[in-house]
């Protein structure tokens, strides 16, 4: 043989092992699925929800006109640090101090009838007593002359002088009854008048009070929206009146957030939080729970669902109260503020990035054979039905470079790892991503691990 057909033998050979080796390798990479992957690991696990809200002093008050009147004197400036009693506010007070003294008056007017009236009861009382005596006296006269006049010892004109002394005696006593009762009822209506008069005297005092505005507690005036020589009105129904200052007790802040309704259930009483504030960046203030509301509010509107006359289905949260442990001085109400609220803390625990998380259907868990068809099975009754649409919870762990699913039962979640209590070992290789594999990926697919993957993608983005 030739040297060429030799070489062309060899050549031959060898392209023809080169085309055999390639569809192999082409084979044994067909349906090949490139994951990243992980470990189950031990670490220690912290709960956190995290609330976005503003500042607000635990104690603040509206001061409110209680009047109306032109304002006449401010005693104060916004950011004045304030004493309970202190004077803040004085108000038009002429026609007030007018009717107070008028009012006055006319109680001190009572009073002095009232006296007099007790007067003329004394007087009367005394009247009554004398005509008492004197009726006693008469009866007596009057039953003597009878007997004397039944012997015939006093005569007809003695008798008829006995007789109309006693009678007159008796009108007397019956009109100085009837002259105390006058006077009774005279002290009675004099003792309403001063009461009437007293009423009439508070009264003018509460309106004359409102002329005027002290601090109920001590604070500072955080704000501030009139000037002196304006018209402050009270509030009627629906309308709102005039607000004069807001006076907030700032040895007790607070920071009261917002958390969504899918973590409320978390959160409890006396937790502890970490407050950030948009105005202090860098520095964290320590917290904790201290009022968590009952009613949720509609995030779009702010109105509570108690306030609501129809349902909704928009996206709800419910109102939590942290309170400051170490406030700083200059803190301000208003500020934006957020909360992280640690609702659990476990130590030493097994846990897993929370994207490996996925969730299938028992239905899309069944095997299929080599065609993708799925393997023969009894007829499926209504509960079996209802079975395959139920949804499991797992990850998909590698076992001789095949993708299995596994259910897990999980705990409390971190920032970015979940608790496993039941499912996994420490150590073992579970899928985390990417996400659009963990949406389609089957059990027994066969996985190729690329961990550099992520990093590229975010060298390339940058």
């Amino acid at each position: 043989m030739k040297t060429w057909k030799k070489i062309a033998i060899g050549a031959g050979s060898v392209v023809v092992l080169a085309a055999i080796a390639g569809f192999a390798v082409y084979q044994s990479h067909k349906g090949v699925v490139t994951v990243q992957t992980g470990k189950a690991q031990r670490m220690d696990l912290v709960a956190v929800v995290s609330a976005s809200g503003e500042i607000k002093p635990k104690t603040y008050v509206n001061i409110g006109a209680n009047a109306f009147g032109k304002i006449t004197k401010l005693y104060v400036r916004e950011g004045d640090r304030v004493k309970r009693g202190q004077m803040l506010a004085q108000l038009e007070n002429v026609q007030p101090s007018a009717d107070m003294d008028a009012t006055q008056a006319s109680l001190e007017a009572a009073r002095t009838d009232a006296v007099a009236a007790e007067a003329a009861l004394n007087t009367s009382m005394a009247d009554l007593n004398r005509a008492k005596s004197d009726a006693e006296r008469s009866d007596l006269d009057w039953s003597r002359a009878q007997g004397l006049y039944k012997d015939a010892l006093i005569s007809k004109s003695d008798f008829d002088m006995q007789k109309a002394a006693h009678q007159t005696a008796v009108a007397g006593l019956a009109q100085a009854e009837a002259r105390v009762a006058q006077a009774k009822a005279q002290k009675d209506s004099a003792d309403r008048r001063i009461r009437q008069a007293d009423a009439n005297l508070t009264h003018a005092n509460d309106v004359l009070k409102k002329t005027t505005y002290q601090a109920p507690f001590d604070g500072v005036i955080t704000n501030l929206p009139v000037r002196e020589g304006e018209t402050v009105v009270i509030g009627i129904q629906n309308s709102p009146g005039s607000t004069l200052m807001t006076l907030a007790d700032m040895s007790v802040i607070t920071a009261e957030v917002k958390v969504d309704e899918t973590d409320i259930i978390n959160v409890q009483m006396g937790q502890l939080a970490q407050v950030t504030i948009d105005a202090i960046p860098k520095k964290t203030f320590k917290a904790v729970v201290t009022e968590i509301g009952d009613n949720a509010i509609v995030r779009s509107t702010g109105v509570s669902t108690s306030q609501q006359i129809s349902t909704s289905q928009e996206a709800k949260d419910f109102k939590v109260v942290v309170t400051l442990q170490d406030r700083p001085e200059d803190l301000r109400p208003g500020l934006s503020a957020t909360a992280k609220i640690t609702t659990a803390t476990k130590g030493n625990v097994l846990t897993i990035p929370i994207q490996a998380l996925t969730v299938r259907r028992q239905a899309d868990l069944v095997p299929k054979d080599e065609k993708g068809s799925v393997q023969a099975a009894a007829p499926q009754t209504e509960a079996s039905k209802e079975k395959d649409k139920q949804e499991i919870q797992g990850v998909f762990i590698l076992r001789n470079r095949k993708a299995e699913f596994v259910a897990v039962d999980t705990g409390i979640a971190g920032t970015t790892d979940i608790e496993v209590i039941k499912g996994l070992q420490p150590g073992d290789e579970i899928v985390t991503g990417s996400y659009k594999v963990l949406r389609t990926l089957r059990p027994g697919s066969s996985i190729k691990v690329d961990n550099a993957a992520p990093k590229k993608e975010e060298e390339e983005t940058s």
